[in-house]
């Protein structure tokens, strides 16, 4: 009998350790990264314009956007709603496919069978964008759709009956910015699709090469060419030598070509950044750059590593030259309005530095700190667990995602009923009653989608009116694509 009792207290005592092991764990939080990848990659699909293919996952959208291009004669259907409205800006749309095909180069081996949709994702950017390359010579198309007018409505894009204003740059009326964006866009994907679709490869490069020449050219800003069409929406703030640094270091990467180098020496010095977004690129094209200082061991790109390095200076929380907040929570926080957008994509950046930092057994200084390929995964995790849950609010700021995620997302398309449920149309200011300002949660789960995200103080209202908060856009998940195959691969 005392055996027996010895026998049940020892297994009572392994019950609560384990029990104390998992209750660790789950307040450590350990978020599903293959799950999150899944669905980070499905969001895409929701964000489509143009004809919807049959193997579409996200079933509540449909066609839209069907006669864009009309109105300058060509065909300009295709590419991606930027955000929850319902225009196709080239700008962020076009630094979209370069982070998305990053994070394919960078990992694919980590991202098994999403790879494929990876792919596919990146390619229904291309396609347009070619379109907008090729459809004029002389001319870059830059956007489909008057923002000032897509604005005031609240309406599908299935619905769309606003003016489908068509936008271009040329000689005339230069814009570098993103042209060379453009350029750097197809560059990357030609890279993704060179072993898988070698024709289509050699295609998107032969156009890089030409809209990077374009870019060169004529050179001025999108913003001065197109004003209020662009501003204050996609303003290029940063001027366009960040995009011309950007398109040069892509297309050097894409054909090896000593002529983009030198491009790159005749650019000059950098400006100092602790940023890094679809308007800011050097930051990107620093680390980017720093490959090949670190994998190949080549002294002419040791000038970027070191400002890569600078970077991460600038980022981590305990370096002494740190110009970054975080919030009580341990969120990165750069910008009151779409906080997430930089978070993901300086996130990008420190797990790939950590990743050439591994290959080189690297480490490096920020004054008296030294700085591990650790130090920068650790942060990059912290980031990713926040946005998936791990944070004071125990809420996913990936729709559908985890138990407690945004219900009412400033989305047009996930905010009111689909065509399916309510096949009448909903006119531009027929969303706005009962649907815009209802409490209810959207009716359409727009998996995967990461929103704007909380407050500097951790707090997030799930109000669709506050769009700074509560607005997806394709930028913020192509930048957090790479992270989530990056920390899904080290399960």
């Amino acid at each position: 009998m005392a055996a027996a009792i010895t026998n049940s207290s020892t297994l009572f005592f392994f019950f609560l350790l384990l029990l104390s092991f998992s209750l660790v764990d789950h307040t450590r939080g350990d978020p599903n990264y293959r799950d999150a990848l899944s669905k980070s990659i499905l969001f895409f699909e929701g964000q489509r314009s143009g004809r919807i293919p049959a193997n579409q996952r996200i079933t509540w959208r449909s066609n839209s956007g069907l006669y864009d291009g009309e109105l300058a004669h060509v065909d300009l259907t295709g590419g991606y709603y930027d955000a929850g409205d319902n225009v196709k800006f080239n700008l962020p749309m076009a630094f979209t496919t370069t982070m998305l095909s990053w994070g394919a180069l960078e990992y694919g081996a980590r991202m098994g069978t999403e790879l494929p949709n990876a792919r596919a994702a990146i390619r229904w950017a291309t396609d347009y964008l070619l379109k907008c390359a090729t459809a004029t010579p002389g001319k870059l198309y830059v956007g489909v759709g008057d923002p000032h007018v897509d604005h005031k409505c609240w309406e599908r894009p299935e619905d769309m009956d606003t003016v489908r204003t068509v936008y271009s740059v040329s000689a005339g009326n230069p814009g570098s910015d993103v042209a060379a964006e453009t350029a750097a866009a197809l560059a990357a994907a030609s890279l993704v699709f060179r072993r898988v679709d070698r024709k289509y490869s050699r295609v998107l490069l032969a156009t890089a090469k030409k809209v990077m020449q374009f870019a060169l050219e004529h050179r001025g800003s999108y913003s001065d060419s197109l004003s209020s069409a662009v501003c204050p929406f996609y303003c290029s703030y940063s001027g366009y030598k960040d995009e011309l640094v950007w398109g040069a270091t892509w297309l050097l990467r894409a054909t090896n070509d000593v002529q983009y180098f030198n491009l790159l020496k005749s650019l000059g010095g950098d400006d100092v950044t602790d940023i890094f977004s679809w308007d800011n690129k050097y930051a990107g094209a620093h680390v980017l750059l720093s490959r090949r200082a670190l994998l190949n061991n080549d002294k002419n790109f040791d000038s970027y590593k070191q400002e890569a390095e600078s970077f991460m200076c600038r980022i981590l929380p305990n370096s002494p030259y740190s110009s970054t907040q975080y919030t009580q929570g341990g969120l990165m926080f750069k910008l009151p309005e779409s906080n997430l957008q930089y978070v993901t994509s300086i996130t990008f950046l420190l797990t790939t530095y950590s990743k050439y930092m591994s290959a080189a057994k690297h480490t490096f200084n920020c004054g008296s700190l030294i700085v591990t390929p650790a130090s920068l995964k650790n942060l990059a995790k912290k980031q990713v667990d926040y946005i998936l849950g791990v944070n004071p609010l125990k809420m996913s700021y990936m729709v559908g995602f985890g138990k407690s995620f945004p219900r009412r997302i400033h989305h047009r398309g996930s905010s009111l009923p689909s065509k399916a449920s309510h096949p009448q149309a909903i006119a531009c200011d027929g969303g706005f009653q009962p649907f815009f300002y209802s409490y209810n949660p959207n009716p359409n789960i727009l998996t995967g989608a990461v929103v704007g995200g909380p407050n500097q103080n951790d707090g997030f209202p799930d109000d669709r009116t506050d769009y700074s908060h509560s607005e997806p856009a394709t930028y913020i998940n192509a930048a957090l694509v790479g992270p989530l195959a990056f920390f899904s691969g080290k399960k």
